[in-house]
């Protein structure tokens, strides 16, 4: 029967490249580098070999070629919601490209994500590191030894891909001031942050230029747990509004809040960053809307394209983000 092998059979490159009317150094072209072929050449050829039960061997391919088809990523955490749209987007990206993805997870340690690398860098053709809490020397470092793109870190000569949720968070401070409140809390991130330091700036600055008070309160980590355990802060200080790092320490705070009978906008006005949770709480979060998918869309292609030769060495893509108004503002709390 055509097509047909027996189990555990290897069906060859020279098979397939007989099976679709083409050479074996097309077949490999088809998987290697499918960006210098035409697309329906390498859809056909793709298709034959599924047919057929092929599959590259890519430690050969990796020693003949110098070519692993692997890239890695490293994230700080994993299991912020943030995070995973931006995985699988860079993950689909890299599948259409016929490249595997190695995923690191940091855990908010520049030393650890600085082990990664050394451990990945053996393995594969270029990283993309996202939030990196590397120091800016050290990331220079690498960007000369390995192809190497950043997402929300912006080093000059670097290509980098940044959300720039600054305008949102000022625009959060506007609506707050509007509605009345005249001190206004933000809940920081990680101090070795790139967006928790835009993010604290832009509040400040919109703060001052609406002639109301900014305070500044350490989550440490942002997580659920830091969010609830910097309820107690916020009522302290005599805010009547927060803007928090990210919707994972705003939920945080939600549920501090429900802890001591409390509720937004009732008793606090709150703006999260990120826009991960904002239909799923309660009340719904209003937030600063994130674009983490389109970032790590887009940090594959650029990786890509410094893997086929092309000039983008101070690539510099910019999204902007918006306020995304819901369920927890509204006027300051009666005295």
């Amino acid at each position: 029967m055509a097509g047909s092998h027996k189990p555990f059979e290897r069906v060859t490159i020279s098979q397939v490249a007989e099976a679709a009317g083409v050479s074996r150094a097309t077949v490999s072209r088809a998987f290697s580098r499918p960006h210098v072929l035409k697309a329906e050449t390498v859809a056909r050829i793709r298709a034959v070999a599924q047919t057929l039960g092929y599959a590259p061997n890519q430690t050969a391919r990796a020693l003949s070629t110098g070519r692993h088809g692997n890239i890695a990523i490293i994230v700080p955490d994993v299991a912020n919601p943030f995070f995973p749209p931006l995985i699988r987007a860079a993950q689909e990206a890299a599948y259409e490209a016929d490249y595997c993805v190695f995923l690191g997870n940091s855990d908010e340690s520049g030393e650890r994500e600085d082990g990664l690398v050394g451990r990945f860098a053996g393995q594969v053709e270029g990283l993309i590191l996202a939030s990196s809490r590397l120091p800016e020397a050290r990331i220079r470092a690498l960007a000369a030894m390995k192809p190497l793109v950043l997402v929300n870190r912006d080093v000059a000569g670097i290509p980098r891909v940044l959300i720039d949720t600054a305008g949102g968070a000022a625009d959060g401070v506007r609506h707050l001031v509007a509605l009345g409140h005249r001190r206004i809390v933000y809940v920081t991130g990680p101090a070795a942050s790139w967006s928790n330091e835009q993010r604290r700036i832009a509040v400040r600055r919109a703060a001052a230029a609406a002639g109301v008070e900014m305070v500044a309160l350490p989550a440490v980590r942002p997580s659920f747990e830091a969010g609830r355990k910097a309820v107690a802060a916020i009522l302290q200080s005599g805010a009547t509004a927060a803007i928090a790092f990210d919707d994972l320490t705003s939920q945080g705070v939600l549920a501090g809040l429900h802890e001591r009978g409390l509720t937004a906008p009732d008793s606090l006005s709150l703006i999260g960053c990120d826009d991960v949770a904002g239909p799923m709480t309660w009340p719904p979060l209003s937030t600063i809307s994130s674009r983490s998918r389109e970032a790590g869309e887009i940090a594959v292609h650029i990786l890509f394209d410094i893997l086929r030769g092309r000039g983008v060495s101070d690539a510099r893509y910019v999204l902007d983000t918006a306020l995304v108004l819901r369920g927890t503002c509204g006027p300051p709390p009666q005295s």
